[in-house]
């Protein structure tokens, strides 16, 4: 009687959890779609490097959003021992999708300096980055605590992810302020480095 107690309450907590984590791939998924069209619109319209590879590196959230995704609809199911074909997929995309980011980035930074080009406006980055910096912070605990109650390492994983994009928020918002208030040539090429 007690074990089958004992028993109810860890399955109800673990798919408690199991919803959560769901729940924060969607949001992350959601958040990182919609940040990722802005970010790329305002960054091409107002020429601003470190804006448009911030919104691209959304797009990159996006496929680990939906990886984690897949991998939590597969353990409520049965439990995850190992990866499927999807996830290895979705994992080797993402990683991918990275490095081709970052050398975009790293090109478009020697190519702004090379062209002397400023950007029209960086108001937008600074929105963007003060709601990034809150919702990550926010999405990284969350997936750090259901990851830990799981004992799940791609939900840890995932979560520190999202703690790697809040710092990047915090990079876009100092490159996009310096230039906003002081005009400094060059601080969005040193933006979209350091989002490399």
């Amino acid at each position: 009687m007690i074990y089958q107690k004992l028993s109810s309450i860890v399955t109800n907590n673990t798919l408690k959890n199991q919803n959560i984590a769901l729940f924060l791939a969607a949001i992350t998924i959601i958040y990182n779609l919609a940040e990722g069209v802005i970010s790329t619109f305002y960054g091409a319209s107002d020429e601003t490097l470190a804006l448009f590879g911030f919104g691209v590196d959304s797009f990159v959230e996006v496929l680990s959003g939906i990886g984690i995704a897949h991998m939590i609809f597969r353990m409520k199911k049965h439990p995850v021992e190992n990866r499927d074909q999807f996830e290895i997929t979705a994992l080797k995309i993402t990683g991918s999708a990275f490095y081709l980011l970052v050398a975009g980035l790293i090109l478009g930074a020697i190519l702004s300096v090379m062209y002397q080009a400023k950007p029209e406006s960086t108001l937008v980055g600074i929105i963007i980055s003060l709601i990034s910096i809150l919702t990550m912070y926010i999405l990284y605990r969350q997936k750090l605590k259901v990851g830990q109650a799981l004992n799940s390492e791609p939900i840890i994983s995932d979560a520190n992810c999202t703690k790697t994009c809040f710092y990047l928020s915090f990079i876009l918002l100092g490159s996009s302020a310096l230039y906003a208030l002081f005009k400094i040539p060059y601080v969005d090429a040193l933006g979209s480095l350091g989002i490399a």
